[in-house]
Protein backbone atom coordinates (compact mmCIF):
# COMPACT_ATOMS: atom_id res chain seq x y z
CA UNK A 1 0.00 0.00 0.00
CA UNK A 2 1.40 3.37 -1.03
CA UNK A 3 0.37 6.25 1.33
CA UNK A 4 -0.14 9.81 0.28
CA UNK A 5 1.85 12.08 3.24
CA UNK A 6 4.92 10.54 3.61
CA UNK A 7 7.17 7.63 5.30
CA UNK A 8 5.81 7.95 8.70
CA UNK A 9 2.02 7.86 7.43
CA UNK A 10 0.70 4.72 8.79
CA UNK A 11 -2.53 2.99 8.20
CA UNK A 12 -5.15 3.08 11.29
CA UNK A 13 -5.08 0.43 13.47
CA UNK A 14 -7.19 -0.82 16.33
CA UNK A 15 -10.91 0.40 16.50
CA UNK A 16 -10.69 2.73 14.17
CA UNK A 17 -9.85 0.81 11.05
CA UNK A 18 -12.24 -1.56 11.44
CA UNK A 19 -15.33 0.76 12.36
CA UNK A 20 -17.16 1.12 9.46
CA UNK A 21 -19.44 3.65 9.45
CA UNK A 22 -22.86 2.47 9.69
CA UNK A 23 -25.25 3.59 6.73
CA UNK A 24 -28.74 4.54 7.64
CA UNK A 25 -31.19 5.54 5.38
CA UNK A 26 -32.81 9.09 5.84
CA UNK A 27 -36.59 8.98 6.56
CA UNK A 28 -39.24 11.29 4.54
CA UNK A 29 -40.39 13.92 6.19
CA UNK A 30 -43.48 13.83 8.16
CA UNK A 31 -45.07 17.30 6.67
CA UNK A 32 -44.91 19.56 3.84
CA UNK A 33 -45.60 22.80 3.65
CA UNK A 34 -46.02 24.97 0.37
CA UNK A 35 -46.10 28.72 0.52
CA UNK A 36 -47.65 31.33 -1.27
CA UNK A 37 -46.71 35.30 -0.48
CA UNK A 38 -48.71 38.10 -2.11
CA UNK A 39 -47.18 41.36 -3.47
CA UNK A 40 -49.83 43.44 -1.66
CA UNK A 41 -52.89 42.97 0.04
CA UNK A 42 -55.74 40.54 -2.26
CA UNK A 43 -59.16 41.39 -1.80
CA UNK A 44 -59.89 39.03 -5.10
CA UNK A 45 -61.81 35.81 -4.58
CA UNK A 46 -60.59 34.22 -7.80
CA UNK A 47 -56.72 35.70 -7.13
CA UNK A 48 -56.89 34.06 -3.57
CA UNK A 49 -58.50 30.62 -5.26
CA UNK A 50 -56.02 30.40 -8.55
CA UNK A 51 -53.22 30.70 -5.68
CA UNK A 52 -54.99 28.16 -3.35
CA UNK A 53 -55.13 26.15 -6.69
CA UNK A 54 -51.52 26.33 -7.16
CA UNK A 55 -50.36 25.24 -3.66
CA UNK A 56 -52.48 22.11 -3.98
CA UNK A 57 -50.48 21.58 -7.21
CA UNK A 58 -47.37 22.17 -5.90
CA UNK A 59 -47.68 20.33 -2.68
CA UNK A 60 -49.28 17.16 -4.88
CA UNK A 61 -46.55 17.04 -6.95
CA UNK A 62 -43.94 17.07 -3.91
CA UNK A 63 -45.78 14.61 -2.57
CA UNK A 64 -45.85 12.21 -5.39
CA UNK A 65 -42.07 12.74 -6.73
CA UNK A 66 -40.86 11.70 -3.12
CA UNK A 67 -43.43 8.76 -3.21
CA UNK A 68 -45.45 9.91 -0.36
CA UNK A 69 -49.05 10.67 0.31
CA UNK A 70 -51.13 12.96 3.09
CA UNK A 71 -53.43 12.27 5.28
CA UNK A 72 -54.51 15.71 6.73
CA UNK A 73 -54.02 19.21 5.38
CA UNK A 74 -53.66 22.75 7.34
CA UNK A 75 -54.79 26.14 5.85
CA UNK A 76 -52.87 29.29 7.14
CA UNK A 77 -54.09 32.78 6.13
CA UNK A 78 -51.89 35.55 6.84
CA UNK A 79 -53.90 38.82 6.67
CA UNK A 80 -52.60 42.77 6.87
CA UNK A 81 -51.68 43.73 10.44
CA UNK A 82 -50.11 40.53 11.28
CA UNK A 83 -53.09 38.78 12.24
CA UNK A 84 -53.88 35.12 10.89
CA UNK A 85 -56.51 32.23 10.81
CA UNK A 86 -55.32 28.22 10.51
CA UNK A 87 -57.82 25.52 9.85
CA UNK A 88 -56.92 21.59 9.61
CA UNK A 89 -58.99 18.84 8.60
CA UNK A 90 -57.95 15.33 7.68
CA UNK A 91 -58.41 13.52 3.78
CA UNK A 92 -60.95 10.42 3.96
CA UNK A 93 -57.86 8.72 3.00
CA UNK A 94 -54.43 9.36 2.39
CA UNK A 95 -53.89 10.79 -1.16
CA UNK A 96 -51.14 13.06 -3.36
CA UNK A 97 -53.69 13.33 -5.77
CA UNK A 98 -54.48 16.62 -7.35
CA UNK A 99 -58.32 16.62 -7.00
CA UNK A 100 -58.16 15.19 -3.54
CA UNK A 101 -56.15 17.78 -2.01
CA UNK A 102 -57.87 20.25 -4.18
CA UNK A 103 -61.58 19.35 -2.70
CA UNK A 104 -60.27 19.21 1.16
CA UNK A 105 -58.12 22.76 0.61
CA UNK A 106 -61.63 24.35 -0.80
CA UNK A 107 -63.36 23.14 2.01
CA UNK A 108 -61.00 25.00 4.30
CA UNK A 109 -61.12 27.80 2.59
CA UNK A 110 -64.75 28.38 2.53
CA UNK A 111 -64.59 27.26 6.06
CA UNK A 112 -62.64 30.95 6.84
CA UNK A 113 -65.49 32.37 4.93
CA UNK A 114 -63.59 35.45 3.79
CA UNK A 115 -66.21 38.35 2.83
CA UNK A 116 -63.33 41.13 2.31
CA UNK A 117 -59.68 40.09 4.34
CA UNK A 118 -56.75 41.41 3.27
CA UNK A 119 -54.56 38.41 2.44
CA UNK A 120 -51.02 38.48 2.74
CA UNK A 121 -49.96 35.02 2.30
CA UNK A 122 -51.60 31.35 2.02
CA UNK A 123 -49.88 28.14 3.55
CA UNK A 124 -50.63 24.70 2.84
CA UNK A 125 -49.10 22.25 4.73
CA UNK A 126 -49.64 17.74 4.17
CA UNK A 127 -49.60 16.45 6.84
CA UNK A 128 -49.26 13.06 9.16
CA UNK A 129 -47.54 11.77 5.92
CA UNK A 130 -47.00 8.39 4.76
CA UNK A 131 -45.52 6.44 2.07
CA UNK A 132 -47.48 6.10 -1.00
CA UNK A 133 -47.36 2.13 -0.87
CA UNK A 134 -48.90 1.81 2.52
CA UNK A 135 -52.01 3.66 0.25
CA UNK A 136 -54.90 1.16 -0.57
CA UNK A 137 -55.59 1.26 -4.12
CA UNK A 138 -59.38 0.97 -4.39
CA UNK A 139 -61.33 -0.61 -7.88
CA UNK A 140 -63.10 2.28 -9.07
CA UNK A 141 -66.10 2.56 -11.15
CA UNK A 142 -65.51 6.32 -11.83
CA UNK A 143 -64.29 6.38 -15.17
CA UNK A 144 -63.79 10.48 -14.71
CA UNK A 145 -61.95 10.06 -11.69
CA UNK A 146 -59.70 7.31 -13.74
CA UNK A 147 -59.24 9.88 -16.48
CA UNK A 148 -58.01 12.53 -14.35
CA UNK A 149 -55.86 10.40 -12.54
CA UNK A 150 -54.31 9.57 -16.08
CA UNK A 151 -53.89 13.26 -17.02
CA UNK A 152 -52.27 13.76 -13.48
CA UNK A 153 -49.65 11.36 -14.39
CA UNK A 154 -48.92 12.45 -18.27
CA UNK A 155 -49.09 15.73 -16.58
CA UNK A 156 -46.23 14.57 -13.83
CA UNK A 157 -43.84 13.19 -16.83
CA UNK A 158 -44.29 16.46 -18.95
CA UNK A 159 -43.20 18.30 -15.90
CA UNK A 160 -40.48 16.37 -15.39
CA UNK A 161 -39.38 16.36 -18.85
CA UNK A 162 -39.65 20.49 -19.48
CA UNK A 163 -40.01 21.82 -15.81
CA UNK A 164 -42.84 22.68 -13.68
CA UNK A 165 -44.89 26.08 -14.93
CA UNK A 166 -45.71 24.61 -18.56
CA UNK A 167 -48.58 22.53 -17.54
CA UNK A 168 -51.13 23.19 -15.10
CA UNK A 169 -55.11 24.13 -14.48
CA UNK A 170 -55.40 27.03 -16.35
CA UNK A 171 -57.13 28.98 -13.22
CA UNK A 172 -53.41 28.65 -12.27
CA UNK A 173 -51.86 30.90 -14.97
CA UNK A 174 -51.94 34.45 -14.99
CA UNK A 175 -53.51 36.87 -17.51
CA UNK A 176 -51.53 38.75 -19.69
CA UNK A 177 -53.25 41.95 -20.23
Amino acid sequence: MVFIGGPDVRPPTGPAASTPRPVVPRTLPATDTVRCAFDRHVLDGATVRAALLDLVVQLALLLRRRGQAARALTLTLKFAGNSGWEKARRLREPSAHDEDLRVLAYQLMDAAGLQCGRLTAIVLKGEDLIAADQVAQQISLDDAREARLVAEEAADRIRDRFGTGVIGPAAVFRRAS
